[in-house]
């Protein structure tokens, strides 16, 4: 078995999903058009980013057909998968405080850091603060100055701020608070986890082949997710899971599985 075969999996999606972004800007195909706000794959079906949806009906916009059915079709997706999927194996920024965060725990951040200084509910505060400036400007309001956005459209169309974006995001995570950008402020990260609150797709823990050596919560983007390692087996539910498989490669106990949702829990049941 690979070791960071979840890890290769995911970069290899980010990268291929970019190329073929570029593809479209620079050779014209027409696999995937458009960005990550709204795209267009095979030059038929509609993709659209729910949250930059909701953000414009918010604004007053009036949404068209194609958009209403791609935030659909994408939000559908992501209830099945697990929302915060988008996170971990599409949007670029996740590269970036990846990075930061593999500096961090080789130079001993986290140690010296003990508590973080910020909640991670203030990715919900931004987005109701988002949608309410986008009521009261007719704007959508985090798309204007989403630093994903600049990244990825920066990476298709010239970077241009998108560099700016990725260095503050990247010294943000690295010296001021681990996965500060992605688990604490990124209002897409806090959308996209109440869609996949619910999804099928889930990591699951048993506790009797745990030997505690918290492998797991060192890799993990959103520790506070895996409150049942060494206590209990049980899946891990909380819409705010990645499904970065990233606990699941470190394990050496193999207590840590993708499962399916509460596959688990009716054979413990039945047993």
């Amino acid at each position: 078995m690979i070791k960071n075969r979840y890890l290769i999996l995911r970069r290899f999606t980010q990268i291929i999903l970019m190329f073929l972004y570029i593809s479209a800007n620079v050779w014209g195909w027409n696999i995937l058009i458009g960005n990550l706000s709204s795209s267009k794959l095979f030059s038929t079906i509609p993709l659209s980013d729910p949250y930059a949806v909701l953000q414009m009906f918010t604004a007053g916009a009036v949404i068209s057909s194609n958009v209403f059915i791609g935030a659909l079709i994408i939000t559908l997706f992501y209830s099945i998968v697990g929302g915060r999927a988008f996170c971990s194996w599409v949007c670029p920024v996740n590269i970036i405080t990846d990075a930061a965060n593999y500096i961090r725990r080789k130079l001993n951040f986290n140690q010296i850091q003990k508590k973080q200084p910020a909640s991670r509910n203030m990715r919900y505060w931004v987005i109701a603060i988002s949608l309410v400036i986008s009521f009261f400007f007719g704007i959508a309001a985090f798309e204007f100055v989403s630093p994903v956005a600049m990244v990825h459209r920066g990476l298709i169309f010239g970077l241009g701020f998108g560099w700016a974006a990725m260095v503050v995001i990247f010294l943000f995570d690295l010296f001021v608070l681990k996965n500060g950008w992605c688990g604490h402020i990124c209002p897409i990260g806090g959308f996209y986890s109440l869609i996949g609150r619910f999804s099928l797709i889930r990591v699951s823990h048993k506790e009797e082949k745990c030997t505690l050596c918290m492998k797991c919560k060192e890799v993990c983007p959103e520790t506070q997710v895996l409150f049942m390692v060494g206590k209990s087996s049980q899946q891990v539910l909380s819409g705010e899971c990645t499904n970065c498989g990233r606990c699941v490669e470190v394990c050496d106990d193999d207590a840590l599985n993708f499962s399916i949702r509460n596959l688990i829990d009716k054979k413990n049941k039945e047993n």
